[in-house]
Parts: C-alpha cells; structure tokens; sequence
C-alpha cells in the first residue's frame, strides 16, 4: 500500500512546527499497518507493519503506539546478525530462534533498533507522554507471522529482513510521523 496520501499531512505538521520537511521520512499508517520511506519527497519502498494491540497513544504506561511527529534519534545493532534478541538496547548474543520456548512466546526486539523522539511538546514529547523516555522503537520481531495486525506494547514492529533495509537506508535525524488517519486521536 502506498502512503503517499500522508505525505502531505506530514509536510502540514512540519510547517505549524517551524521544522523543514527531512530529507528521509518515514510514514507510518496505524490504519493500514504499514509503514513507506520518503526520500526528497518522493515514495520509496511500503513495508508491512504492527503496531500496538492497546489503542494508539501517546501517554506513559498505555502500552499505545504514539501518534505524531518524531525524529530517528539512534541506531542500535550495526553489525549484528539478523534475528539477534536485544534487552536494554544491548544485544543478548542470541538470535530469537536460539532462546529458550518461554522467552520465543514474548514479543522480542530482534535485528535493528531505531530509537524514536517525539517532536511534538504535550503530544509526544515531555511529562508523561515522551515517546523517548517511553522507549519506543521500530525493531524487528521475532513474530512476523503478526505483522499487518496491531500486536506490539507500543513499538512498530517489521519484519527482520525489512528493519535491517530501513535502518541501512535511512539516517540518524530521519522524520517518523505516525498517522491515526481514519481514527481520531486518543489518550
């Protein structure tokens, strides 16, 4: 599916923030489960995401996806191999399939991490809606039989192969902007 629809609603969030549209910009669609990199303007690659099985939301201990504008602030697990399990955002040296039965049933952070900041202050950024202080990321997934369905804690999850591309292809300062289009905003 091609997200170029929210382009536009992206490039209107940078303009009442003062910000200039990023070079690389991800769009992500909770509607639609999934998530199109941008470059200079211009639709790239869709990939098939998950997002939160809890309803969208930006607030502390909600366990929702945070809607809105954020920035790529860290990449984490250059170098590692694929399906590699992170815990704290350090690599365990296990790949998923290499874990214990009870660990493999938890949604893991496998691959890549992108770390995400929230853009927008009293949405997405300070007090208890800070999508940094949150640790939402988008990260690979031991589960990607789930993907194109809500079932994340918050993070929007993809597929191995996919967040090792996205996170070769887009830098540190790339824009996320998370759209609801079709559901109204939440708490």
């Amino acid at each position: 599916m091609d997200l170029d629809f929210l382009y536009s609603e992206y490039a209107g969030v940078c303009s009442s923030l003062g910000l200039n549209v990023a070079d690389h910009v991800l769009i992500a669609s909770v509607e639609h489960q999934r998530i199109s990199h941008f470059q200079y303007g211009k639709s790239g690659k869709a990939y098939v995401m998950s997002s939160s099985k809890n309803p969208p939301s930006c607030i502390e201990g909600s366990l929702g996806t945070p809607w809105g504008l954020h920035e790529v602030c860290e990449k984490i697990g250059d170098g590692e191999q694929q399906g590699m399990v992170f815990e704290g955002r350090a690599s365990i040296g296990l790949r998923f399939w290499e874990c214990d039965e009870e660990k493999r049933v938890k949604n893991l952070i496998t691959t890549r991490i992108l770390r995400l900041r929230g853009l927008q202050e009293g949405v997405n950024s300070g007090g208890d809606v800070d999508t940094y202080d949150r640790y939402v990321y988008i990260h690979g997934t031991n589960h990607e039989d789930r993907l194109g369905s809500p079932s994340s804690s918050g993070c929007l999850q993809l597929g191995n192969q996919d967040v090792l591309e996205i996170f070769e292809r887009v830098p540190e300062g790339a824009h996320l902007y998370v759209s609801l289009k079709g559901e109204g905003p939440r708490s």
